[in-house]
């Protein structure tokens, strides 16, 4: 029940419930000035986040992708329809009959990488109790590889305590 007067009785996590309530009921804003909230237009579920992390890893097949992640036939098809939609992916066939489709990550799929590893690399430091389930390594050397933010003029290492936005 939502109140606007607050009665004695009417304990703080009541109105913070009620808060919590009425921010839920508020339609969100466009973001058409936001890049994340663009991105999370297209690749913003777990889903179609597992779906790019296999296709980083190789797999090109509408079977292969269903095997790996277990699933349903109805919501990859739209994750993967959805994701050529929006030029993340282009579909290449490989059979005539009947017709089967690979799909291949675009140049636009491919500048998706630094997000997919930042993620990881998150979800290894939060979640992963010191022993992250994959480390990735320089094929060429086998060095596991790290991932920095460089200013292109200086080449210093920036944290995010220096970061700034502005407008171009």
């Amino acid at each position: 029940m939502l109140t606007t007067s607050a009665p004695a009785e009417l304990t703080q996590l009541q109105r913070e419930t009620d808060l919590v309530y009425l921010c839920n009921l508020m339609p969100v804003p466009e973001q058409s000035d936001c890049s994340i909230a663009a991105t999370l237009d297209i690749i913003g579920d777990r889903w179609t986040l597992l779906i790019l992390r296999d296709a980083f890893r190789g797999v090109r097949r509408f079977s292969q992708f269903q095997d790996d992640l277990g699933i349903a036939k109805n919501l990859l098809s739209d994750r993967l329809r959805k994701l050529v939609d929006a030029g993340v992916f282009e579909r290449i066939p490989y059979q005539d009959r009947p017709v089967r489709c690979e799909y291949v990550l675009t140049d636009k799929g491919q500048d998706l990488s630094p997000a997919l590893i930042s993620l990881m690399r998150w979800g290894d430091r939060w979640f992963a109790d010191g022993e992250p389930p994959t480390v990735l390594i320089h094929d060429r050397c086998g060095t596991p590889l790290a991932q920095q933010v460089r200013c292109p003029t200086c080449d210093e290492v920036v944290v995010h305590e220096h970061i700034r936005s502005r407008k171009p």
